[in-house]
């Protein structure tokens, strides 16, 4: 549901051929020298999130999955982590995502790099979970709470398909001190479909759903440098040849740093946590 009647989320990311986008994209940068499509030549592509796979390595960090876990991405998008996970570790990774675009993508993109056997897709909702109670040893999720209205319903649902004494690590944009962030946003055009908790907030709405919290970060000192190089980066040089334009049009550029702009200001905080289903 959205704060605004007739505003779905799924909205802000639908395009069509996303696949063959990327692919285009990635055969054009490479050239003459194109060799396989591996999640590490699709990774300036793939990974959602304004720091890249760089994020998704301290993701990893602290999920520490081993060979054989089965794995959930949450709002998996098209794929790229799960498909870095999977290859990188030897797991089963399934990726829910409610945007059916983005799941057909991600399809596509698992079979180009011969991982179809090893990263399932699944359109679906994050609070309303297809998944049998205990099918997971870890979950993790990165920025996608903001797009999800009942927080405590999603951290329950994941507390229910993750077996006892697994994991779930999350990192995702709060709300800050000082107001109202600035839109439009990588996530969200415009607050309709922004749903954005304290730090607190986030701490209690996990803690409620019966997670053990093993680390519970504020990392958004920590973080800015990334954030402002990138936006130095956007205003001198632009777009990379290949990044995220691929997937949501060179508007992109825009939405990053008023991503930079509103954590500056104390309109968003980074939080990152490792929580535990006690065994």
């Amino acid at each position: 549901m959205s704060k605004q009647a007739g505003v779905k989320v799924q909205d802000h990311y639908s395009s069509d051929d996303i696949a063959t986008r990327i692919l285009a994209a990635l055969r054009s940068a490479q050239g003459d020298d194109a060799g396989p499509v591996t999640p590490e030549v699709l990774a300036p592509l793939d990974h959602f999130h304004g720091r890249g796979v760089k994020a998704t390595h301290e993701m990893v960090a602290h999920l520490r999955p081993e060979p054989g876990d089965r794995l959930l991405d949450l709002g998996g998008g098209i794929g790229g982590p799960a498909r870095w996970i999977a290859a990188r570790f030897g797991c089963h990774v399934t990726s829910l995502d409610l945007t059916p675009e983005f799941c057909r993508a991600a399809e596509e993109l698992n079979a180009a790099t011969g991982l179809s056997d090893c990263v399932g897709v699944v359109e679906g909702s994050a609070t309303d979970l297809p998944f049998s109670e205990a099918a997971f040893d870890r979950v993790y999720s990165q920025n996608v709470a903001m797009n999800i209205e009942y927080k405590r319903r999603f951290y329950a649902e994941v507390f229910c398909v993750l077996r006892p004494g697994g994991v779930f690590a999350f990192s995702q944009y709060g709300a800050g001190p000082c107001g109202e962030p600035h839109y439009p946003l990588p996530w969200a055009a415009g607050p309709a479909t922004s749903f954005l908790s304290s730090t607190e907030e986030t701490r209690a709405d996990v803690t409620a759903a019966g997670f053990d919290l093993v680390k519970f970060l504020d990392r958004t000192q920590e973080i800015l440098p990334d954030l402002r190089e990138n936006r130095r980066r956007l205003q001198e040089q632009g777009l990379p040849p290949l990044g995220l334009q691929t997937l949501m049009g060179e508007g992109i550029r825009d939405l990053q740093i008023n991503v930079v702009r509103s954590a500056e200001e104390g309109r968003l905080t980074i939080i990152e946590a490792l929580v535990r289903k006690p065994a």
